[in-house]
């Protein structure tokens, strides 16, 4: 009878000494399982985290030459950085130099005929030179018999008058003739000449035209082609090797890489704490291991309108980037961190470590075999991490709610 309730005993003794064991393991298995962070000391950066853009403070536009019918023959590629003065747009000018050709003939024929009239009114001026020569020594061929009357007969006297007479009006004609034939080769080589430089000017328009077939960069950075609407809105695309374009029209805009600015959005209740000259850690979405210092320039007094749709108004942050990144270009999508406040020797715990237990902050850090809440006195909160105030450095916080988790299990 001793012996079996001995036995039982024992027994007895076992199964709590396994349910201990299991229970205790169970306990070490839950702590193991729930996701820990550390809490850091170090300097605490109070930020106001915007969501942006970049932008290019500075483009220039590139706009299709004064010349009808262009039609693109090459592009550079788009997107890619391109030196100043570099070629980036050629026009198809073999219609423009079939007309230089053509118009170089047109004005060679009329400065051969132009020469040809000067010639021929030189010709004409010495034949009237010699003419007007004739009648003048006719005329005192005339007066000298006429000076003769006293020695000759009465006759001959008035035929010698009659003979000066004739000389005198042919003189005037003479001189009309010379005046009417030098009128006539001035006005002809002055129509000539007008033909002649008209041709002239026609000729320096055409190569003036060629010569801007072929667009350079106006700045150094990249290119980035326009949309072509000349198929309608719907079918609009970037300019390509082969389309018309028309005279005067964008074609291309280049941003100024040096020049790239983070242009974001600002809460409304957070445009109290920003003021320029704050630092900004800018970061972009394509390139997440890229972190860039920069300053604040410059936050909107007012609320600005946006140009999306629906249209909404709202204060814009701008911070410049003082040494750009290669890679980046305008466009793309980002943010910028904007210290407003720094907290020397802090605790830091990330925001999912921290929760509310009767309406007071508290964190859950690891103890032998399970967790313990500790209430905290919140310093500064971030989007991702939280200064606290009654926690150890080093302390390991759990990322979930304990009570609510073991509630629910």
């Amino acid at each position: 009878m001793i012996r079996r309730w001995l036995t039982a005993l024992f027994v007895l003794a076992l199964v709590g000494a396994a349910s201990a064991g299991i229970y205790r393991y169970r306990q070490s298995l839950t702590a193991t399982n729930y996701p820990m962070a550390p809490a850091r000391q170090g300097d605490f950066l109070v930020i106001v985290r915007c969501r942006g853009e970049l932008k290019a403070e500075r483009s220039v536009g590139v706009y299709a030459p004064r010349v009808p019918d262009l039609r693109i023959a090459w592009l550079a590629p788009g997107g890619e950085p391109v030196k100043k003065d570099a070629p980036i747009v050629k026009f198809d000018s073999s219609t423009a130099q079939q007309q230089l050709q053509q118009k170089d003939a047109a004005l060679k024929q009329a400065q051969a005929t132009l020469d040809q009239a000067v010639a021929q009114a030189r010709i004409t001026a010495e034949q009237d030179a010699s003419d007007l020569a004739d009648a003048r020594f006719t005329v005192e061929r005339a007066r000298l018999e006429v000076a003769k009357q006293e020695i000759v007969s009465r006759l001959q006297g008035e035929a010698a008058q009659v003979d000066l007479t004739i000389a005198a009006q042919k003189l005037k004609v003479q001189e009309a003739t010379v005046a009417l034939h030098a009128t006539a080769d001035k006005s002809k080589i002055a129509s000539l000449t007008r033909l002649r430089d008209q041709a002239q000017a026609d000729v320096e328009l055409t190569r003036a035209r060629i010569a801007q077939m072929e667009l350079r960069a106006p700045i150094d950075g990249i290119l980035i082609f326009a949309s072509n609407y000349s198929q309608g809105w719907v079918n609009a695309k970037p300019f390509k090797v082969g389309d018309n374009v028309f005279a005067g029209m964008q074609i291309a805009d280049m941003p100024d890489l040096s020049t790239l600015t983070m242009d974001a959005k600002v809460e409304e209740i957070d445009r109290g704490r920003l003021q320029p000259g704050q630092t900004v850690v800018v970061r972009v979405d394509s390139l997440p291991e890229l972190a860039m210092n920069a300053k604040l320039d410059s936050v909107s007094l007012m609320a600005e309108t946006t140009y999306e749709f629906p249209p909404s108004r709202n204060f814009r942050g701008y911070a410049s980037l003082p040494h750009p990144d290669p890679r980046l270009r305008p466009g793309m999508n980002g943010g910028m961190d904007i210290v407003t406040q720094r907290i020397p020797g802090a605790i830091s715990i990330p925001s999912k470590a921290l929760f509310t237990r009767a309406g007071k902050p508290v964190v859950y850090t690891a103890s032998s075999g399970g967790y313990r809440p500790r209430e905290v006195e919140v310093l500064a909160r971030n989007p991702d991490e939280v200064a606290v105030k009654g926690l150890a450095a080093g302390s390991m916080v759990s990322l979930v709610d304990i009570e609510k988790t073991e509630a629910k299990q």
